[in-house]
């Protein structure tokens, strides 16, 4: 049976009205991606967030009644929680409390499949969740089942803290091996000749759609944030030219936690090291420019800025022809594609042969 989830916006001194209503959808959509179903949602003002609660003792009040009314059993926020703000919201609302960063790691736990993968979520997910272990107490009691309790499970947290720290140091390790061993397949690519082409974008921008139109590769696709986490590399070769190898890469979001970040860096060194980098963008989102500016951000956070870069507009088969020509404007250079019905693909491969060349 699915967590019925209340959701919290709340707006900082960062935020604007539009980006709350942004947040708002895609936190629905990250919700759903964990196995959720949305009861409710409200907003709040933190401009100043308390140390203890992050909100106050009025909409507290609030999301009590709320969760009364929709019989919410979690409540999920769109701003990362301290410790102690979790623990105390927890014991006000009397419902398990997962925040952004929490919800994110929750729904890579479901998508990790490879042994690759899984490691690299497990860090993540040990490193958050270690500043929260509080013996037998109320975090230890939300393990084992509904969002924001899946991952390395209870036989490995109820351990002290030295153990963690010591498995810490283990995945590390292990993904330290990891990235000798991709960057050793990378150089064998080198040697051979092959051009390197990451794909990158927002999540759920179509980026597997667009390395399985190109490649006849089988990547993973659903309509989901995250739905893939693990990198696929395929070759296109058209015989008119050198081949050139298609890596498939996680997909970024707004404010992606540091966390995440680092431990996937033996992944997204895929990035650092390819020849060129295709953006894929979704059109017929109404926030294209918006996640246009986060991918940018997080390639920069990862160094790879100056690479050379194209930017494929996807799912262009959904806009009319007066938007095509508004979307063109909006993004000089880029290359309007629909993955899902492979339009324009000959005119991307033309302008990735000429970017590499």
């Amino acid at each position: 049976m699915p967590d019925k989830v209340f959701l919290v916006t709340v707006k900082t001194g960062a935020r604007g009205a539009q980006d709350l209503d942004e947040s708002l959808k895609e936190m629905k959509e990250l919700a759903e991606s964990a196995g959720g179903s949305v009861t409710g949602s409200a907003k709040a003002n933190a401009l100043h967030p308390s140390p203890s609660h992050f909100i106050r003792g009025g909409k507290i009040e609030e999301l009590v009644a709320a969760i009364a009314e929709t019989g919410a059993n979690v409540l999920i926020f769109n701003v990362d929680l301290s410790p102690v703000q979790a623990r105390n919201l927890e014991d006000a609302c009397g419902v398990r409390v997962v925040d952004r960063t929490g919800l994110i790691l929750d729904i890579f736990a479901r998508r990790a499949v490879s042994s690759d993968g899984k490691l690299q979520v497990e860090l993540a997910q040990l490193q958050y969740l270690l500043p929260r272990l509080v013996g037998q107490g109320v975090i230890m009691s939300r393990l084992g089942g509904g969002i924001g309790t899946r991952g390395p499970g209870e036989h490995k947290l109820e351990v002290d803290r030295r153990q963690i720290r010591g498995r810490i140091d283990h995945i590390q390790g292990q993904l330290e091996k990891l990235r000798t061993h991709r960057a050793q397949i990378r150089r064998g690519r080198r040697q051979k000749g092959l051009w390197q082409v990451a794909i990158v974008g927002y999540t759920n921008a179509g980026k597997s759609t667009l390395l399985n139109a190109l490649t006849g590769a089988d990547a993973y696709v659903e309509n989901r944030l995250f739905a893939t986490l693990d990198p696929k590399t395929r070759v296109y070769d058209d015989g008119s030219g050198k081949p050139i190898l298609f890596t498939d890469t996680v997909g970024f979001i707004r404010d992606l936690p540091h966390g995440l970040v680092k431990a996937f860096h033996a992944t997204l060194e895929e990035v650092l090291d390819a020849d060129l980098i295709l953006i894929v963008v979704d059109v017929a989102s109404e926030y294209a420019v918006e996640h246009r500016v986060v991918v940018e951000k997080v390639l920069e956070e990862l160094g790879a800025s100056p690479k050379k870069k194209i930017l494929a507009l996807n799912k262009s088969d959904l806009l009319a022809e007066a938007e095509r020509a508004r979307v063109q404007d909006r993004f000089p250079g880029g290359v309007l594609i629909s993955a899902a019905v492979r339009q324009g693909l000959s005119d991307l491969i033309a302008a990735v042969r000429e970017a590499l060349a």
